[in-house]
């Protein structure tokens, strides 16, 4: 049965996809769901509506993120942690903490999740973290570590 998506599905596909599925799939959860719409020549016409409109807000989301990761390059974030005198943490930077500190000294709000270290950082001083703000835009910040 072809259906039209009214929303995304994860391992389905996408708003305004027309896709093909299983009757019963249709019949017992996307259609009473609101999920999708039986497929018909004015649904087509819908879909590609619903794709332009898609396309349009993932550029715009895009070109924002884009500008977001050109201005954390500009910055440095600095975070506070205890240290011992040779310069090495009691502990190490978590992603929560750096996401805590952006959101502070910036405003920009990053979920954890998105935030890659690439070794743990256990010591003072300058460290770059990658930083995902959409699904292809990876931006660097560049976080100093200071002694309390």
């Amino acid at each position: 049965m072809k259906v039209l998506l009214r929303s995304d599905i994860a391992g389905v596909g996408r708003r305004g996809d027309i896709i093909t599925v299983s009757s019963g799939h249709a019949r017992n959860h996307l259609l009473p769901h609101g999920l999708a719409i039986v497929a018909s020549e004015g649904e087509v016409v819908q879909a590609g509506v619903m794709r332009r409109a898609r396309d349009l807000r993932e550029n715009t989301e895009r070109e924002a993120a884009r500008g977001v990761a050109a201005n954390l390059a500009k910055q440095s974030i600095k975070v506070k942690a205890k240290a011992g005198a040779e310069g090495r943490l009691f502990g190490s930077i978590s992603t929560t903490e750096i996401a805590a500190a952006l959101l502070d000294q910036t405003g920009i709000t990053v979920d954890r999740k998105n935030i890659t270290i690439d070794t743990p950082i256990r010591s003072v001083g300058d460290h770059a973290v990658s930083v995902e703000l959409y699904s292809d835009v990876v931006g660097v910040l560049n976080l100093s570590v200071v002694a309390k």
